[in-house]
């Protein structure tokens, strides 16, 4: 049998090996099969916004389209989260076109948590006005939790709350695709959009998966009974009707469907249980592990008495399940991440029910209303262990038992409390990548100071750059239009990346001109969404169209800078816009900050990490110059790290103390490193890098190599010494 890198699209039996987010892709194909199979003439769409841990679901279903088509499945990224919902909205009305080619269209959604919040207004619209039939919709939202990638932490459970949207959570790679087909389904049937969570945890791992799973095949409720016309979309539909509809009858539709369909599970039974234990998604996972953590294996569980029930629908709880899983039991704990959702629903669902029985609820809280589980730290192995160890010893066990968990409890927690303390020796921030244009666009003048966005140039705030705060995603530079009103300072810089201007940045500088503020926007024009994996900007933009559109918004001036500035004509740009070469940044910058008004410098260099693509690629030009500092010369100022701001700018420690070189193999032949006030730099001309050497032990050799490159004559002093006499 042969295997090809194919088969996680094209295997239809068997096994597949792929990553959360090509299970993802995977799953609309899979859909599409079963309709077939099931004689239905649908398709598929899919639009939304990326952001980590869902920053690279669109470059996967980029490179999978020859699949995605034959199945009839469209792709179309969203300029922005809520026109990208709009768009999946439009999906379900199909079927109210005269000329529709299909019988429904399957819809997906996607977006980062923010970008859930972004969406409230649609979202809420769009399920309450319903899904097709024969479409349903899945809205994928990738949460942060701990903010690893955000600048806040979030949770997108809450947001699908205030919309009536149910929500799935599967715990692994393993049920993306049953968890996503049963969505699809519980969509159809109850007309709801449906989220689907997923965390870095879960959708950036990979395993191999069964395909088993999509063979499985859902039950319509038997205890259900669907209202006059149905639950799907329709048309004309008063808002009041709609409103009834979701809130009498659509969620109720979806917990019975939940419930016909056994979504929440128990995996550990005992009829003699005490103790129960209630998880969802990624923490699930973490009670499974902390319990071999704490050596409970199938006797210790028997002997403490302990039950534990998998909630792959948090919200809404499905109430038969979780009462007929609290039977008998003295108390329920409930491990979940971040704020409290199935916590609140058991014991609203539990209160009027057998009041002489009913246990203790610890979750957040214990017993004693006292803080237990952490709203805001990230849940760990260990801390899950502590406490379920600090539960179960609550409870009268066999004293070996109780022994044998307590000293278990007690080295996991020794070892979390090694690691909590362990203070690095070096500390490293993120930084930009050699040759990046943010190296330079970030800089201000003297006595100014800047504001940040969302973007790879949020770290110019822990650089010594002057930038301070910060806004979500389209309002960069707004707060100042109300600071400005009250301070003494004149002027503020902001910066604000090209693929966040095309999403909703523009309306930022909008605002700005409509008050009146006195601030210069640095538009960053890279030619990519860097900060997500290097994705084109979804849509046509060129420095000559933001030129034009802001001079349609009207801003007093506007600066075209580019490293090439003789690539631009004044006849293809705005009126009045001047074009200047990057290196005069600082002269531009301090004419900018005395004029009244909001004033644009349009920054054009494009992304280094994407010139290195482009060049291995062949899809650019690749310089044939590379920099060099001569070890004999070289002072060890640092006054060129100071001016490039550059990674690539590396201290190499000598006999004659700490000097600089150039690390060849990162260096992206930016050259902002020549305008540093040093005689050292020599330029080489032709050559090219030696390949690693293998009596090197794989160390990379800083040398070079080319026709001639021994002769001196190869080496060039740098054209742009400050100083003179020779360079080497």
């Amino acid at each position: 049998m042969s295997i090809t890198l194919d088969d996680k699209y094209t295997a239809e039996t068997g096994h597949v090996f792929l990553t959360g987010t090509q299970a993802l892709v995977r799953l609309p194909m899979t859909q599409m099969r079963r309709d077939r199979a099931a004689g239905l003439n649908t398709g598929a769409f899919i639009s939304g916004y990326r952001g980590s841990p869902l920053g690279g679901f669109d470059q996967q279903l980029t490179s999978a389209r020859k699949h995605l088509a034959k199945h009839d499945v469209v792709f179309q990224p969203g300029l922005n989260e809520d026109l990208a919902a709009t768009a999946v909205w439009g999906s379900q009305q199909l079927h109210l076109s005269q000329g529709a080619r299909k019988d429904g269209l399957f819809g997906i959604w996607y977006g980062k948590g923010p970008g859930v919040d972004r969406s409230g207004d649609v979202l809420k619209h769009a399920n309450a006005a319903g899904t097709a039939a024969h479409g349903g919709v899945l809205a994928l939202a990738g949460d942060d939790h701990t903010c690893k990638s955000s600048s806040i932490p979030h949770q997108s459970d809450h947001a699908f709350m205030s919309a009536l949207m149910p929500m799935l959570y599967p715990s692994s790679v393993h049920e993306f695709l049953e968890m996503g087909l049963l969505g699809v389904a519980m969509s159809r049937f109850s007309g709801c959009w449906v989220g689907f969570k997923v965390i870095s945890e879960t959708v950036e791992t990979t395993t191999v998966v069964d395909l088993a799973q999509e063979a499985r095949q859902f039950v319509l409720p038997e205890d259900f009974s669907l209202p006059p016309g149905g639950l799907n979309l329709r048309w004309p539909d008063t808002p009041l009707v709609q409103d009834e509809r979701l809130q009498e009858h659509k969620g109720f539709a979806a917990i019975a469907f939940a419930r016909a369909n056994k979504v929440d599970q128990v995996t550990i039974e005992d009829p003699n249980a005490r103790l129960g234990i209630v998880a969802s998604g990624k923490a699930y996972e973490d009670v499974r592990q902390a319990m071999a953590e704490l050596g409970l294996g199938l006797d210790e569980l028997r002997a403490i008495g302990l039950r534990l029930y998998k909630v792959r629908m948090p919200w809404p709880l499905e109430p038969q399940g979780i009462r007929a899983f609290s039977e008998g039991l003295e108390e329920v704990l409930i491990v979940e991440e971040r704020r409290e959702i199935i916590e609140n629903q058991i014991k609203q669902q539990l209160f009027n029910w057998r009041a002489d029985v009913r246990p203790r609820i610890v979750g957040k809280f214990d017993e004693r209303d006292r803080p237990f589980l952490s709203l805001s730290q990230g849940l760990t192995v260990g801390r899950v262990a502590d406490a379920l160890a600090e539960r179960i010893l609550k409870l009268d066990l066999p004293e070996g038992l109780a022994a044998h968990i307590q000293a278990r409890a007690q080295q996991l927690k020794s070892a979390e409390g090694k690691v909590a303390s362990h203070t690095p020796p070096v500390t490293r921030l993120p930084h930009y990548c050699a040759g990046c244009p943010h190296n330079t666009s970030t800089r201000v003048p003297e006595g100014s100071k800047a504001m940040a966005g969302i973007g790879c140039h949020f770290m110019a705030q822990w650089m010594d750059r002057r930038t301070e705060t910060f806004t979500h995603m389209g309002a960069e530079g707004v707060p100042w239009t109300a600071i400005g009103r009250f301070t003494d300072e004149k002027h503020r810089f902001v910066n604000l990346g090209d693929g966040t201007y095309f999403h909703s940045g523009h309306l930022a500088v909008r605002q700005s001109v409509a008050a009146g503020a006195n601030i210069t926007y640095k538009i960053l024009y890279n030619d990519a969404v860097a900060m997500t994996g290097g994705q084109p900007v979804d849509g046509t933009l060129t420095p000559q169209q933001i030129t034009h559109q802001m001079h349609h918004e009207g801003v007093a001036r506007i600066v075209l800078m580019s490293d090439r500035p003789d690539v631009y004509k004044a006849s293809d740009l705005a009126p009045g816009t001047e074009i200047r070469h990057r290196d005069e940044i600082d002269a531009v910058m301090l004419d900018l900050r005395e004029v009244a008004g909001v004033t644009v410098i349009v920054f054009e260099q494009t992304c280094a990490a994407e010139k290195r693509r482009r060049r291995k690629r062949g899809k650019m030009e690749d310089p044939d110059m590379r920099l060099w500092i001569n070890p004999a010369v070289c002072e060890g100022c640092g006054d060129c790290s100071e001016k490039s701001n550059c990674i690539a700018v590396e201290p190499e420690e000598t006999e004659m103390g700490r000097k600089r070189r150039i690390n060849q193999s990162m260096c992206n032949k930016d050259y902002s490193c020549l305008k540093g006030f040093c005689p050292s730099f020599v330029t080489v001309r032709g050559g090219s890098l030696k390949k690693r050497s293998a009596q090197g032990g794989g160390r990379c050799v800083r040398s070079f190599r080319a026709a001639g490159a021994r002769h001196r004559s190869r080496l060039e002093p740098c054209p742009d010494r400050r100083r003179g006499g020779p360079a080497f």
